[in-house]
Order: structure tokens, then sequence, then C-alpha cells
């Protein structure tokens, strides 16, 4: 059998990353940086549509790239309506509700129109998503707020977590479906995940800061502080959205996003630093013991994922408190781009169904 192309598209804020894959591996892998000033004369994410692909275009050009020979092209899933878990076919549904997102803009939004027109121009190609961020398979119990006015929602770092908890299972030679997981992305936003049987059936909602604050993100906040907050006439509803998702958690506290940063600076006697540090681990591992109630305290494995999983003194700090709860696997960084290429990969192999967008 032929080695298989794939093509992966994964639109970020700032950035767009590209990679060919020729069978599992890669051999070409891009990230293409966009300046505030290319991006700033666009209104909306979605009008940079052609800025992208035409970039991505010129990339695969100049790198030779035999396009005919890829088959599939995966772009990053946006913020389409919830969906179950899985690999989707783009089509005009998706692309209507990409446009006109339903939970919001995000750069992830143009992986799908990029995915298909690129599809489009080749002659034996199919375009996907996969996993996007809205994967939704909360229990009902799950979806309880306080109050009926606000639902719970599923909005988390899908397409890492699935894939880390599949790499596991191989790896231990068992099936995702048969185990009981929490997986831990740590990344710009944290997400905690309760994976049941190959469900996501409770998860904190990370794009919006709920669960444990992050680098960008405050996390949940002391409800009636923050209402009288928005009412006080200090801040525009903008200035506290970007305190809750963009410059919320270690960003108020330390100045930075960057945990490598946070941490160096730890243990070069920063004593402050080290606090927010180890609060931040706090909140972690507190998730995590919420998320094995969830469970039942059934847990095969708690999974420490993302590009903060590579320091260590803030994953030891995790560690120490949730031990006891089940065996602890660290799988540093994220692959984002392999884990869409491995979900392209499958489908064309029929080792999974694809799925039809509704």
């Amino acid at each position: 059998m032929e080695e298989l192309r794939i093509l992966a598209i994964n639109p970020g804020s700032t950035s767009t990353k590209i990679a060919v894959f020729h069978g599992p591996n890669p051999v070409f892998v891009r990230t293409i940086a966009h300046s505030t000033e290319e991006l700033s004369g666009f209104d909306k994410i979605t009008d940079q549509y052609n800025f992208r692909k035409e970039i991505i275009y010129k990339q695969l050009e100049e790198a030779g790239i035999e396009m005919d020979s890829i088959r599939a092209v995966v772009g990053r899933g946006g913020l389409t309506k919830p969906i179950p878990s899985g690999v989707y076919e783009v089509n005009e549904a998706m692309k209507h509700d990409m446009a006109n997102s339903p939970m919001g803009e995000h750069a992830s939004n143009l992986g799908g129109f990029i995915a298909d027109d690129i599809a489009k121009s080749l002659p034996n190609a199919r375009a996907f998503i996969a996993d996007p961020v809205v994967v939704d398979e909360l229990e009902p119990l799950a979806r309880v707020s306080g109050h009926p006015e606000f639902a719970r929602k599923s909005i988390f770092h899908a397409l890492n977590q699935k894939a880390i908890a599949r790499q596991h299972a191989k790896s231990i030679m068992r099936k995702y479906e048969d185990l009981n997981l929490i997986v831990v992305h740590l990344g710009g936003g944290i997400s905690v995940g309760a994976h049941r049987k190959g469900q996501v059936v409770d998860v904190n909602q990370a794009l919006d800061g709920e669960g444990p604050f992050s680098p960008e993100r405050s996390g949940t906040l002391p409800s009636a502080d923050l209402v009288r907050l928005c009412f006080s006439g200090k801040y525009t509803q903008k200035e506290i959205l970007t305190m809750i998702k963009g410059k919320g958690g270690m960003a108020a506290f330390l100045g930075t996003n960057s945990a490598y940063e946070v941490e160096q600076r730890a243990l070069a006697g920063d004593e402050y630093a080290k606090f927010i540090f180890e609060a931040m681990a706090f909140q972690v591992a507190k998730a995590i013991g919420a998320m094995s109630t969830v469970l039942k305290g059934e847990v095969d494995g708690i999974l420490i994922t993302g590009g903060i999983a590579h320091g260590k003194w803030f994953v030891n700090q995790v560690i120490e408190r949730v031990y006891k709860i089940g065996p602890v696997h660290v799988y540093p960084g994220e692959d984002e781009m392999r884990a869409l290429a491995v979900n392209g990969m499958m489908v064309l192999k029929g080792e999974i169904e694809v799925k039809e967008y509704k």
C-alpha cells in the first residue's frame, strides 16, 4: 500500500502552522508568524481567509511539496456548534457555522475553510476537521451550574487531550474506550477532563477561564466580587473580558505569560513568583481531585500534557498532591499537527468512520 500524504493546517491567533506527513512521518513542518500589523487590517478573523490561504500555498510551493500526492487535508476544527468527538468531513453546514460561529470567533474557524479549498484543488483529496475545541460529551449532571440562566459548556483542548489519551492507552496495550482517565492540558489555558470509557464526561470550560487559573486566564473567580467590579464603572466590558482571558492568571500577577520564565524566577529565589506558580499547581491539583469524584474514584491514570508539562518543578508540585488518586504519567508538550495527521490517516485506512456535521 502506498504511503499516504496528509496536509495538516492549524491556524492560531498570531500564527498558522502547517505540516505534511508521509505516512506517520513529518516531511515538512512550518510555523508562519503573523504580525499585529499584518492582521490589523482585517475586521473579522474570517476576513483573513484568503491572506492565510495564499501564504500556505506559497510555503508549500517553495518547499517543493508534490500537492497531487496529498490524500487528506485536515484543518484544526473551530468554534462550530457542540459535537461529539471524531473526524468530520467539511461540508456546507460546517462552513456556514464556522463563518457565523454560534460559539464565537477564533482563528481555528479558518482551518476547515482552508482545508476544503485546498482539497478541492487536488485530484484525490478530502477535507476534514478533527476533535475541535467544542467537542461535547458532557454527562447531563455536568451541564448544571448554580442557576438555570447559566449552563456549563464544553470548550477545551479536545484534540490534544484525546490524542494523548489514545497514545497512553496504546502504550499500555489497552483500549482508550476501556479506561477511566483524567487528562490535564497545561498551556496558555488549562483544561482538566474526566475521560470515562472514551467519553469526556466533564471538563472545565477553558476558553473563558473556568477552572484553574493559567498563564493567561483568571480561572474561576468569586462571582459577587466579579459582578461588583463589572458595575464599578472602572472598566469597560472589553477590559474585564481581557482580565478573564488574555491578561489574567500569571500575566496579571507576574507580568508574563511564560511559565518557563516564572519557573526560572522561582528557582532564582523570587519568592512571590514561586508562590504564584505553586498556587497555580495547587488549583490544577484541586481540579484533578474534583474530576476523580466524577469517575467515582475509579481512575486508571492521570495524564499531564501541554507545554508547561516540560517544567519538572511545576509538575512535581501537582504530582505530590494527586499521586494517591491514580498513577501519574507525564507527556510533555503538545503535537497537534501529528494528532491532526493521525486522525486523517485513520480515516484513509478505514480504521475510524467519518462523521457528518449537521
